[in-house]
């Protein structure tokens, strides 16, 4: 389903690099646009008390302050706005916590393009439904386009488990990579592993620039985005 025109969404992230790739993310999404971006729980606030928004898409750690704690602050002043929870924590007790003040989704860090995607256009559905329901199966299927996500489809030819091994891969290496020595620590070849690696660049989780100072054409150099982890 298209999603509908005009939700507004505030990003919550502490990290200047990974809130501007979110921004991006949203901004790439039909339907969907930006109305802030705020690094700490204060600032948010501050976005939420001049600017109306639908969805706030919320880091859990913040230099000032847990995430649920600035969730409880809103529903507490009368703010209703759904919340995605963008975040690295696990801990199913915060998860409960957080369902129970609104969070209709979790997001875990890292996190691709398509998985965001995916999320905001089923919330985007969610959203869409209206009218009384004829029964049980109808109020299952509409929660249901909120809590059971498809696994985002990779372009043809790839495979999941190599993807893992290139990105952790990547990951590890501080200084990049080129397509050869990925191809070499993960045991496939340079022409594959550079698939791959621009699979990652296209996501928004790595970067390529040319590396200079070889005889020849410059190769290639690939490094994770610090937004990506």
């Amino acid at each position: 389903m298209t999603a509908p025109t005009g939700i507004r969404v505030l990003v919550v992230e502490d990290d200047p690099v990974a809130a501007d790739a979110h921004a991006l993310y949203v901004g790439r999404v039909p339907g969907f646009t930006v109305a802030g971006v705020a690094h700490s729980r204060a600032a948010a606030y501050r976005v939420l008390e001049r600017t109306p928004v639908e969805l706030i898409l919320l880091d859990l750690y913040l230099p000032d302050g847990h995430g649920l704690q600035l969730l409880r602050s809103l529903r507490a002043a009368g703010h209703s706005a759904d919340v995605i929870a963008v975040t690295s924590a696990r801990d199913l007790t915060v998860v409960r916590e957080g369902v129970s003040l609104g969070v209709v989704q979790y997001v875990l860090k890292p996190f691709t393009f398509a998985t965001l995607r995916d999320r905001l256009d089923r919330y985007a559905e969610f959203r869409a439904t209206a009218g009384e329901a004829s029964g049980q199966d109808e109020v299952d299927r509409a929660l249901a386009t909120l809590r059971t996500p498809q696994p985002a489809a990779l372009p043809k030819g790839l495979s999941a488990p190599t993807l893992e091994a290139v990105t952790r891969t990547l990951r590890d290496a501080e200084g990049g990579l080129t397509a050869a020595e990925a191809g070499t620590a993960v045991g496939i070849s340079r022409i594959t592993a550079r698939r791959y690696l621009e699979h990652l660049v296209t996501e928004g989780r790595a970067a390529r620039s040319p590396q200079y100072g070889q005889v020849g054409r410059p190769e290639l150099q690939y490094r994770w985005l610090r937004s990506g982890r």
